[in-house]
């Protein structure tokens, strides 16, 4: 019996658990909510135009920029169909690869992207920031590393 109770969290855990998550999904609403508010993009948009900003040549193909984004492939898919009707990126045949397609950034969505970006970094340092003193800071960043270290580690068994 011992041996079971040590497979599941304690009720302070649990407390823990329940504060982190719900705490992290009230910043991500809020920061969503502005963002949209401010820029009449989603976060959705936002992380599909940061990650082709970042790329050589504001270029991907699809299955990177799934992995760069941490989307599956049928939720990028129906993301870049709406991005690329509001003319913020268009697909373009692999200059590498005949059978496949990049997503490329377009002027349009480059100017989106830097006419969002300045307020969303000020809500970023605002919400999330200025909350915390350095050593949370330093805290956080070493939870989000061993949470992903963890995650990565149960994908590849």
């Amino acid at each position: 019996m011992a041996a079971r109770r040590k497979d599941y969290p304690t009720a302070e855990e649990l407390r823990i658990w329940r504060d982190f998550i719900e705490a992290t999904e009230v910043l991500r609403s809020e920061l969503s909510s502005r963002l949209q508010h401010e820029s009449a993009l989603s976060s959705g948009d936002y992380a599909v135009l940061l990650a082709l900003r970042e790329s050589d040549g504001r270029r991907l193909r699809s299955s990177e920029l799934a992995v760069r984004v941490g989307w599956e492939r049928s939720r990028l898919s129906h993301q870049i169909g709406r991005m690329e009707r509001r003319g913020l990126i268009r697909r373009e045949e692999c200059a590498t690869d005949s059978r496949g397609a990049e997503v490329v950034l377009t002027p349009e969505g480059a100017e989106a992207f830097r006419n969002a970006s300045l307020p969303h970094l000020r809500a970023v340092r605002e919400l999330f920031v200025s909350a915390l003193t350095p050593d949370q800071l330093t805290a956080a960043e070493q939870i989000a590393t061993a949470l992903r270290t963890r995650l990565a580690a149960s994908r590849d068994t």
